[in-house]
Order: C-alpha cells, then structure tokens, then sequence
C-alpha cells in the first residue's frame, strides 16, 4: 500500500487506467486518489465508478498531494505548470505521461530543484497490459523511482531508461499500439478477402497478435527462432513471408519507429521553446 495521497491532474483515459489499477492491486485506497479535470460529468463518472475524490481545482489537488501524475496533454502542460507552480515544495514528487516533454522544460515552470520523474505509458494499461518507461529527473531519489514504478506496474511493465531514450519509447511502444492495429485491421481484412466471415478473422486475428507476443514473453526465445518453428520448407508461412519481405513490411515499420521518434523530439523541442518565453 502506497500511504501517499496522489492527485491526476487531467481526468482522461491514462489517469483512470492508472486509478483502476491502483485500486485493483490494492496499491492506494479511494480516498487517497484525487482527480482533476474540466467537466463536471467527466469528473462524477469517476467518482462514482471509484469512489475516488474530484476537483475542478488544479492548484488545491496539487497542495493536498504527496505524488502528481501530470496527465494532461503535452499542448496544455505547459499552463497547468504554471497554473500548480505556486503549490511546489520540496516534499512532493511529480510524475508527467506527457509525449516528449522534457524535464529540463518542466523545471523550468516548477522550480530547478523539483522532483520530477518523466514516463512513456502506451493504451494498453486500459486493460492492465501496458509497457512503461520512466526516467527519474536529477532531483529524484530511488525512492520516488519505486514509487512510481509501483503507481505503473498497477497497470503493466515497467523498465528504467536515460531521458534521451524516452522519445525513442514513444515511437516503439508509445506508439506502437497504433501499428498493430493496423495490422490486426489487416490480417482481418486479409481474412475477409480469402473467404471468412468478418468477425471470424478480426477474432483470429487479434488472438493469434496477443497469443505470439505471450509466447515470446514466456518463453523468452528470439523471435527468430520462433517463426523458424512455424516456417516448415515449401510451406505456407515460408510464401507468406516471402511476400512480407517483398513488400517491405520490416522497413517500414523501422521507418515508423524512427518517424514517430522524430516527432516526439519535435515536440519537446517546441515546448522547450514555450517553456522559455
């Protein structure tokens, strides 16, 4: 059990992912849990649905607070910043989910010597399956960094990474949902065009993308080695693979990491640039 009160400020799906999980493990208690948003309805839903406590007050949510998990939008961090800045003291630790905003730029907004811990979460911590990577800020201790970790593992993995990795994370696995999607879409579609029924291939499809990951986690085998076991000489998956190398799939999906990653610099460059006005 956490014994720390946490304010999320930003009620979207992120925070309730991480606010289900928490109380699903176990890890914090209802009335330890602060949201904050924008609309009221927003706001009762979860109050409701988890008994947690709500609030339209930025600023009051973060002076009650022992953990803030800034989980708003990197275009509005940089106002709820300054919006909350008068509430920082050395006591509290800041926890941000925001895509490419770097520490330094956070700093600047909430004091040179705040504790500040920067995350990469993907969508499926909707469902307790997500994979999270944080990076402790200069004034964070091993402490803060279990704490955090804990709030995270409520809803999936976690590892540790140096911020200059952070944007590279957001174009493989912060990104990445997105990519398999597509290709779920795909495999789905696929299906439908050699015969079967759409809701048939769409279930296949999804089941056999969750059932291959599964299997390379547990058994920890390259993934190489894994589809030399289904690739028997002259058979199907051969010619099936054949045609993916043909057209380029492997490419093109290193191409979208790499795309992604450049974006997310982008993005904390030009609120480094805002940070500094």
């Amino acid at each position: 059990m956490l014994e720390r009160t946490i304010a999320f400020l930003g009620a979207g799906n992120m925070a309730e992912a991480l606010i289900k999980g928490l109380l699903r493990a176990g890890t914090a208690r209802p009335e330890a849990l602060i949201a904050t948003g924008r609309r009221d309805d927003r706001l009762d839903t979860l109050r409701r649905t988890y008994g947690v406590r709500t609030t339209l007050d930025n600023l009051a949510a973060v002076r009650e607070a022992d953990v803030v998990v800034l989980s708003v939008k990197p275009q509005a961090l940089d106002k709820v910043l300054v919006q909350v800045a008068p509430a920082v003291d050395a006591n509290k630790l800041f926890i941000s989910v925001a895509a490419g905003v770097p520490i330094s730029a956070m700093e600047r907004r909430l004091g040179g010597g705040t504790r500040i811990i920067r995350t990469m979460p993907n969508t499926p911590s909707l469902v307790g399956a997500g994979a999270c990577a944080l990076s402790p800020g200069e004034h964070a201790s091993e402490e803060d960094l279990s704490v955090a970790s804990r709030v995270f593992q409520s809803v999936g993995t976690t590892t540790v990474v140096d911020e200059n990795l952070l944007d590279a994370v957001t174009g493989l696995s912060g990104s990445g949902p997105a990519y398999i999607f597509l290709i779920i879409e795909a495999l789905s579609d696929a299906g439908v065009k050699v015969g079967l029924p759409r809701y048939t291939a769409l279930k296949l499809a999804a089941q056999t993308v969750l059932g291959s990951a599964q299997l390379l986690i547990e058994t920890n085998a390259h993934p190489g080695q894994l589809k030399d076991q289904v690739t028997s000489p002259g058979g199907t998956a051969i010619a099936g693979l054949h045609t993916l190398e043909a057209g380029g799939l492997r490419t093109t999906l290193i191409n979208a990491v790499e795309a992604a990653t450049r974006r997310a610099r982008e993005l904390g460059e030009q609120f480094l640039e805002k940070s500094q006005g």
